[in-house]
């Protein structure tokens, strides 16, 4: 009989810890935020549409005006820049090749191209640098965000499903970095009106499988990598992105201006 009366009572216990559980992720515990368009606290939403990078996406490091580095730096991808002429990239010790097409350089594992090079190189890099602005503006114009100013634009700590993230201000990420997580087909694109800075020592950690190529951040102000910080994905830049000391980015770096590096890291 007592054990009979026990059910009710154990059932009731189950609903309410359940209930508990499904809060705690929703509003984000300790700040981890576990939720998508395609369910809440399930993990398993693909996110939004992938960005589409046509040519562009064929350079680690492209740029309209410059392209500088100090120190040495290590670029493994191919790297270029429309409709500044090669001059404006420096610091790499450029080799022009023999068919004039493209230069190579010591620090670049990978070919460098300009607009001044010979055809059909400016052809090429006229497109390129259209795709990345068509990228940029795919990227930009997403609607109906997953998760709006989240953390009022400091994501520090985070881990964050796939999914579309919007803010009206600057994100940053300070030392603790952030993680996002997710599986290998699964896309994010953050969407950021300002600013973007990673603090000296930030990381983008991915777990869960989660691929650099598949991440976006569409950035309408520079984009700033601190001294030794470490980036994951594609950084579409509507100014200029900036790698200080030491810093990584696993992915690409697309800037509608200049990309600066110094002793710093890119590969895709």
């Amino acid at each position: 009989m007592e054990a009979s009366k026990s059910k009710p009572i154990m059932k009731g216990t189950v609903l309410i810890a359940v209930a508990i559980v499904i809060a705690l992720v929703v509003v984000g515990v300790g700040g981890y935020i576990w939720y998508n368009s395609d369910g809440i606290g399930d993990g398993s939403g693909s996110g939004p549409a992938k960005v589409s990078l046509g040519s562009a996406g064929d350079f680690v490091i492209l740029a309209k005006t410059g392209i500088s580095t100090t120190g040495t730096s290590s670029i493994v991808g191919d790297v270029g820049i429309s409709p500044a002429a090669a001059s404006f990239i420096t610091g790499f010790g450029l080799t022009m090749d023999s068919s004039n097409e493209f230069s190579t350089s010591s620090l670049v594992t990978g070919r460098v191209y300009a607009a001044d090079y010979a055809p059909p190189t400016p052809t090429e890099m006229t497109t390129a640098i259209s795709d990345m602005e068509t990228a940029y503006t795919d990227a930009a114009g997403r609607t109906n965000p997953d998760h709006t100013e989240l953390g009022a634009g400091d994501i520090t700590s985070m881990t964050l499903a796939p999914g579309l993230y919007k803010w009206s201000t600057g994100v940053l990420i300070s030392a603790a970095g952030v993680t996002l997580s997710g599986g290998a087909s699964d896309v994010w694109i953050f969407q950021i009106a300002q600013n973007l800075n990673l603090a000296d020592g930030a990381q983008v950690t991915l777990s869960g499988g989660a691929q650099a190529s598949n991440i976006f951040w569409q950035v309408a102000g520079q984009a700033t990598l601190g001294t030794t910080a470490v980036m994951k994905g594609i950084v579409l830049s509507q100014t200029t992105i900036v790698l200080n000391t030491g810093a990584t980015l696993d992915g690409s770096a697309l800037a509608q201006s200049a990309v600066t590096l110094d002793a710093s890291t890119v590969r895709k």
